[in-house]
């Protein structure tokens, strides 16, 4: 008898001590942030997702009163700052503003990554897509992706295309292209959009994937020719260039995103809140016009979707990883 009685004690203090403990959390995240928020970003300052970030951060200002920095932390394509954030305290303080890359690609390019995408990062929300455009020099023939696939299958090798590294998103995306329409394409590597478009305007390679803003930039100054999207649907920002699958390759449907994310263990009524932050500033009617306006369509999500998402781009992008034949390590 007198067991029964301790036991059901001990289950009336555990639960007064979960009770206490919820409350606690919740009332912690009623007055977050009490100081500056940590933001980590696996690239580097003046990049398109770094641009995208310092403006959700100032609508942040605005919207939510927040302190943001953001610390960029390039290196290994988003890694060196997804380690970093994994290893954060988990109290909301250190944030990551993480590409396609350091969770969905790097899994299957570096053989000893010290994080794990799903085990070790608490999703927050998916805030962006990000569509490549195909593009070419604006004195080239191609005046259509049929245009450059006939060339391509007419001369097997001999076109080259670049990319802002091995496993790139824009790697991936021309290597999918490339099997789909079975045509044999030479894959030159940079380091970045700054070497690319030189490359492309100097006639080193003939055809890239990049982003739209670079693309914008390009096609508007009438150095370079925009061929086709790599998502299934048609951009605002671009109504009259078709989508990969308007031009011959049913299906296609590839663009990187951006998302934010806490340390694993971060406490729900955190998450909420922050949630619900990012998603009222990045749907603030000037922002999203700003953000569509350059080609990055604003996608939000709940944290339960976003970590199926993250899951289900890790098989694809991993396939398409593998299917390239990429390596880094």
């Amino acid at each position: 008898m007198s067991t029964a009685r301790d036991l059901s004690a001990g289950a009336v203090a555990l639960a007064a001590i979960i009770a206490v403990a919820g409350s606690a959390t919740t009332a912690m995240a009623q007055v977050y942030p009490s100081k500056p928020v940590r933001i980590l970003i696996g690239f580097p300052p003046g990049t398109a997702p770094d641009t995208i970030i310092r403006q959700i951060n100032q609508k942040l200002g605005e919207t939510a009163g927040w302190t943001m920095i953001v610390e960029n932390r390039p290196g290994q394509g988003g890694s060196l700052a997804a380690t970093d954030a994994a290893r954060a305290t988990p109290d909301g303080y250190t944030l990551l503003f993480s590409a396609t890359g350091a969770l969905a690609t790097n899994p299957a390019l570096y053989r000893n990554l010290r994080y794990d995408p799903v085990k070790d990062f608490t999703p927050i929300t998916r805030i962006i897509d990000l569509p490549l455009v195909l593009m070419v020099n604006a004195g080239s023939a191609y005046k259509s992706v049929s245009d450059f696939v006939a060339d391509a299958r007419a001369r097997p090798g001999t076109l080259n295309y670049a990319s802002v590294g091995n496993g790139s998103t824009s790697h991936l995306v021309m290597a999918s292209l490339a099997k789909q329409s079975g045509i044999q394409l030479t894959h030159v590597p940079y380091k970045g959009s700054a070497e690319i478009i030189p490359a492309l305007l100097g006639g080193s390679v003939q055809a890239v994937f990049d982003s739209i803003v670079v693309g914008l930039g390009q096609s508007k100054a009438g150095r370079a020719r925009m061929l086709g999207v790599s998502t299934g649907r048609r951009l605002s920002a671009l109504p009259d260039v078709p989508t990969l699958a308007e031009s011959g390759l049913p299906g296609f449907d590839m663009a990187a995103w951006y998302g934010v994310l806490g340390p694993a263990g971060l406490p729900q009524p955190l998450v909420n809140r922050v949630n619900q932050e990012f998603i009222k500033a990045v749907t603030s009617p000037d922002l999203q016009a700003t953000l569509e306006a350059q080609g990055s369509p604003v996608v939000t999500s709940t944290p339960e979707a976003f970590a199926a998402f993250i899951r289900s781009e890790g098989i694809k992008w991993g396939q398409a990883v593998r299917e390239s034949g990429a390596t880094v390590d």
